[in-house]
């Protein structure tokens, strides 16, 4: 169920004695739930694919323990995966709700593959109440944008749970009220003061959803306005360069074709750059489709070495390619595997001073198999975990060596997600990296 997200245990225990009065308590228990399977599954979203539970206490529902039940999961196989993990989360989620505090932790052995980056738990809180815990999971840790996300995902979910809380208070004196009439005057105190708050609640709740509005329509502009006034003109200078080149390469000087062969090189770096921004705002709107269509992977494979010449320039490096036979035609989405591929090569060949990088593909089980290996300069186990962030550069220092914004891989990570594929990185520090990814295609023939 990658990409969705369930209730898990979402109705509560008590009726109330009036059967519309129940009725109406089910409907507000039942959109309490949609909102909890909605934090969990914006969260989830929110880490390109990431694991999430919901733990929290609602209006009449008994938790064993003391502790918050699974509520809401998103990023999961199956429910029963989902109720796994939880249950190999319970010590966690009982640190947090107890503390109030976030914890952090490695995976439970459970979560151990999909979570690499470890679990991140956030206490669902609102004024000091604790309601339970968010947790996820992810390829790498949460940088501190993220977490602040995630926390704002768990705040929503604490406002409603509270909303909820307040309202399930509010009908319970109402009921004493109706029962036992001399404490009505002090009761009404109570509900007066209560309905005051659920008011407030109610106001900041439209007061969230107006701003969230607004900054959703504000980050659509901005995406808009920098494609409009950063691509067109981009394309029109590389246009008018390469027309410089091919109709006055004889006029020119070797240092004026040098210098524009630069500025090329430079503009389509940054063409290529801002593209891949888009790519990745475009993919965690949900605005990315998946276009199936009939693949040659050889010629993919030709193509993205052909387009990688660039980056390798005069280096002393071979490409070769290993094909496991038969490597029959596929359906899949051709201009994401091209754009994967290449973020690959291209990532191996800027780290490879001199060497080969090989390329190896089979297509086996339904699945296409394929890795990148380089001899480069190779990746230290520390920044293993983090190359998958965005704009994280292994050096900093030679950041102007090895030109790149640091979305390459983030980028890959991210259409592996989208179309239901994995990756996976190994290497060592002078002997070089291998890159491996793995998708599910239907083969032709």
């Amino acid at each position: 169920m990658s990409g969705e997200s369930v209730g898990m245990d979402e109705t509560a225990g008590g009726t109330l004695e009036d059967g519309g009065a129940s009725a109406l308590r089910a409907e507000r228990l039942e959109a309490l739930a949609a909102s909890l399977r909605a934090a969990a599954r914006r969260a989830s979203e929110a880490l390109a694919g990431g694991l999430c539970c919901v733990f929290a206490a609602v209006p009449g529902g008994e938790s064993k323990e003391g502790l918050p039940r699974l509520r809401a999961a998103a990023g999961f196989a199956s429910p029963s995966a989902a109720r796994g993990a939880a249950a190999s989360l319970a010590g966690l989620v009982q640190e947090v709700v107890k503390s109030g505090t976030p914890r952090r932790g490695p995976a439970p052995e459970a979560l151990a593959s999909h979570a690499m980056g470890g679990v991140t738990a956030l206490p669902i809180a609102f004024e000091g109440r604790v309601y339970g815990a968010l947790v996820v999971g992810s390829a790498a840790a949460p940088d501190d944008r993220m977490l602040d996300l995630l926390n704002g995902v768990a705040a929503g979910a604490a406002l409603r749970l509270d909303h909820a809380f307040v309202t399930d208070e509010v009908e319970r004196l109402r009921g004493r009220l109706d029962a036992k009439e001399r404490f009505a005057a002090q009761k009404s105190d109570e509900i007066l003061k209560l309905s005051e708050e659920l008011f407030a609640q109610d106001i900041e709740l439209l007061r969230n959803h107006e701003k969230l509005g607004k900054i959703e329509k504000l980050k659509n502009d901005f995406i808009e306005k920098m494609s409009r006034e950063l691509r067109t003109p981009l394309n029109s200078i590389i246009e008018s360069v390469i027309s410089v080149l091919a109709n006055e390469n004889d006029a020119l000087s070797d240092a004026a074709k040098g210098s524009l062969r630069s500025a090329l090189d430079d503009g389509t770096a940054f063409l290529r750059t801002l593209q891949n921004i888009l790519d990745l705002w475009r993919i965690k709107q949900g605005e990315l489709p998946v276009e199936i269509q009939e693949v040659n992977f050889r010629d993919v494979v030709d193509e993205a070495i052909f387009s990688v010449q660039d980056t390798l320039g005069d280096k002393p490096v071979a490409i070769e390619k290993h094909f496991v036979e038969p490597l029959p035609k596929i359906r899949t989405d051709l201009a994401k595997i091209n754009q994967i591929l290449f973020l690959l090569l291209d990532n191996a060949a800027k780290f490879t001073p001199s060497g080969r990088i090989d390329i190896r593909a089979r297509v086996e089980g339904g699945e296409l198999h394929c890795e990148v290996e380089d001899t480069g300069i190779g990746i230290c186990p520390d920044d293993q975990q983090q190359i998958f962030d965005e704009f994280y550069q292994v050096d900093e220092l030679n950041s102007t060596r090895y030109r790149g914004a640091g979305l390459g891989l983030t980028l890959v990570r991210d259409l592996l997600v989208l179309l239901e594929g994995g990756l996976a990185v190994s290497s060592d520090v002078g002997r070089g990296s291998i890159f491996r990814f793995h998708l599910p295609v239907q083969t032709i023939g």
